[in-house]
């Protein structure tokens, strides 16, 4: 096990991962998914784990983070030079999703800070995903001209009446009290309590995860208010409009400082991967897990390919939040009325047939 990336242990009958790139925010490299995905494995099939825990590795005096998602960089160095790795990744990572919804032991997430991406797909299988005061939760892929992956239109579609539609289009970010109202999250821990909580955790564990769940039960702390309870009804009214120009419509009618906020965040984001991730995520709600893995393997795929190198949205979008930094993107088309349905659609059209599909297996 590689000590550089991701550290393994095993306490009792509980193993322990943490994700060891606190300098990038434990943002997901592809060693450190092959490494997860391993260690997974051998845990899964091993009768002394009872359970898993996963957390990620901070920096003195610096913001924590669970993991801040899949390294956008190395996405767009790779996809601009043709490294068939990118590939791995995607086929990678979103397998390892599956295994961590289905891997058939109590599963810990200690999303403490910064969670999104990846992260969240990695958090979102856990039995129990346990959030700190210090908690960002979100998945802000429209952010940089992509779609909320890893599982994301299964998890979004599954939140409260529309808020899916509202988190995937807008990305926005959720504290802890939020994270709890929209289920991303099952209970709320201080920061200053995780070393004690791993302890407590590894302590009850039996062989077969019997007593692993329920220590966290004696760590519960108030979460406090929800700002996204009180706005509810509008983000309902709102996002259940059929299409995105019907959505921003209702948005532009509502009055208020919410409504104008939701507003200018969609203004800035990619009116084509809006669009997709919209029908992404009405999709997926009728569709199993698995299911919209593959659709998303797809789609991803098409993200980098339809439009290859500079031409791609995606690319785009991190070269100006990462890259270059101007945070001035030039989305094609610039406008929502400029998006076509063929557009969408195109991104729907599976890459390769059923038997040949890379995640063809999951089941």
């Amino acid at each position: 096990m590689s000590e550089s990336t991701v550290l393994a242990e095993q306490r009792g009958h509980l193993g322990i991962l943490t994700l060891n790139r606190p300098k990038a925010l434990n943002a997901l490299s592809l060693e450190m998914i092959r490494l997860v995905t391993a260690k997974l494995l051998a845990w899964r099939d091993d009768p002394q784990v009872g359970a898993v825990l996963m957390r990620g590795a901070n920096r003195e005096g610096k913001a924590p983070a669970f993991c801040a998602g899949g390294d956008i960089r190395y996405f767009h160095a790779a996809a601009l030079a043709g490294d068939p790795t990118l590939e791995d990744f995607f086929s990678e990572e979103y397998a390892l999703n599956h295994l961590i919804h289905t891997l058939g032991k109590p599963t810990f997430a200690l999303m403490d800070g910064i969670t999104m991406g990846g992260g969240m797909g990695l958090a979102q299988g856990c039995s129990m995903r346990i959030v700190t005061e210090h908690g960002k939760l979100a998945m802000p892929e429209t952010n940089i001209g992509l779609f909320p992956d890893v599982g994301g239109g299964w998890f979004l579609a599954r939140t409260p009446g529309h808020l899916g539609e509202f988190l995937g289009l807008t990305g926005h970010v959720l504290g802890a009290a939020d994270s709890l109202a929209v289920d991303w999250a099952d209970a709320l821990v201080p920061a200053a309590s995780m070393d004690e909580l791993v302890d407590a955790i590894a302590a009850a564990t039996a062989v077969d995860g019997v007593g692993a769940l329920s220590a966290v039960n004696g760590f519960h702390a108030e979460a406090g208010h929800s700002t996204l309870r009180e706005q509810r009804a509008l983000i309902d009214r709102v996002f259940a409009r059929p299409d995105l120009p019907a959505i921003v419509a209702a948005l532009q009618a509502e009055p208020g400082e919410f409504a104008a906020g939701i507003a200018k965040a969609l203004a800035q984001r990619s009116p084509l991967m809006m669009a997709v991730t919209l029908e992404q995520i009405r999709r997926a709600r009728t569709m199993t897990l698995a299911d919209d893995l593959r659709m998303e393997r797809g789609l991803v795929r098409h993200c980098f390919h339809l439009r290859p190198g500079a031409a791609s949205e995606t690319l785009e979008g991190i070269r100006a939040l990462a890259v270059d930094k101007d945070h001035a993107p030039k989305w094609n088309p610039p406008t929502i009325a400029g998006v076509e349905a063929a557009m969408v659609d195109a991104f729907f059209a599976s890459p390769w047939p059923a038997h040949a599909h890379p995640l063809r297996d999951l089941a």
